[in-house]
């Protein structure tokens, strides 16, 4: 393979989201961990090894099933529009194709591996996996054209991730903590909203009936700012009633330094704007920041405990 070749399969695999994967897997390991103090490593490792194959499935087969749209698309940016390899003729459908089917395959037997290593849910979960982005992308449902395509993403990234990242250190959900998924998944969705705002004028021209080109722009801005806002507000009940609120405050620094950004950067952000990069950049940060950063607390707690 040529050397331009694999620079192409680098761009097509848009490596950079792999944090949409890696923090909540991340969150549902950490959230074991603080229940019990112990961490599989290679059971840690098989996970990672799953969201990156389940990335590159999502980002190979959004590429396929808006190549239309992406040709559309002259407001695209890091996070949105798609890699661009087809656009560009970097990389045929076939290829592409092949690419699906091979993650496809991927996860299929890494889903065979946890079943023998006692995890008998997880293919089911690697399937809904799988399943989430066939539903968001391809016929029939395709409900990122139909309208409602970022309610999937928030389910996926908000709620099947960190359970799949607890229930495979764990082996059970019995004692999962849905206080925390719960208040995270407005700031999921805020997320998945705030990816669709650069693309609006190519997806309104396309028929992709994302909620930006039902609401607009304008009201899906607002609407991101106070999921936000909600997200810390439903948060400081759950950290609040276990934790101090140096705790609290420790957690939702990066968020509230990202809001802010949304704040000064919501009246300029339009498509195509730098103002709008600002804008998608800081509802990003505040969205992986937060998950981080609870995970990171949840950890160094136990083993402050665990050192007194």
């Amino acid at each position: 393979m040529s050397a331009k070749k694999i620079r192409s399969w680098i761009q097509a695999s848009r490596l950079p989201s792999q944090g949409y994967i890696f923090c909540p897997l991340f969150l549902g390991q950490a959230l074991w961990f603080s229940q019990s103090g112990k961490l599989n490593l290679p059971l840690a490792g098989l996970t990672w090894l799953f969201g990156l194959i389940i990335q590159l499935y999502i980002v190979y087969a959004n590429d396929l099933a808006d190549v239309a749209i992406d040709r559309l698309n002259s407001t695209f940016t890091p996070f949105s529009g798609g890699s661009r390899v087809l656009v560009e003729g970097k990389l045929t459908v076939p290829e592409l194709r092949m690419a699906v089917g091979a993650t496809v395959f991927l996860n299929v037997a890494i889903g065979s591996c946890f079943l023998i290593l006692g995890r008998p849910f997880a293919p089911g979960l690697i399937l809904i996996s799988l399943m989430l982005l066939w539903l968001y992308s391809f016929p029939p449902v395709r409900l990122s054209y139909r309208g409602g395509g970022e309610f999937l993403q928030m389910a996926g990234v908000g709620l099947i991730l960190p359970v799949f990242g607890y229930y495979i250190q764990a082996g059970a959900l019995e004692h999962f903590q849905w206080r925390y998924i719960a208040a995270l998944l407005p700031l999921h969705l805020a997320c998945a909203l705030s990816t669709t705002l650069p693309d609006e004028p190519s997806d309104r021209a396309g028929g992709k009936n994302t909620i930006a080109v039902i609401l607009g722009g304008r009201r899906v801005k607002s609407i991101i700012l106070a999921l936000h806002l909600l997200t810390l507000f439903v948060l400081a009940g759950v950290i609040l009633s276990e934790n101090s609120l140096i705790v609290f405050l420790s957690i939702i620094a990066v968020s509230m330094a990202a809001i802010t950004g949304l704040i000064v950067s919501l009246a300029r952000a339009v498509p195509g704007s730098r103002a709008m990069l600002v804008f998608v950049s800081c509802s990003i940060l505040a969205t992986l920041g937060l998950n981080t950063s609870i995970a990171i607390e949840r950890f160094v707690s136990l083993w402050s405990i665990q050192m007194r």
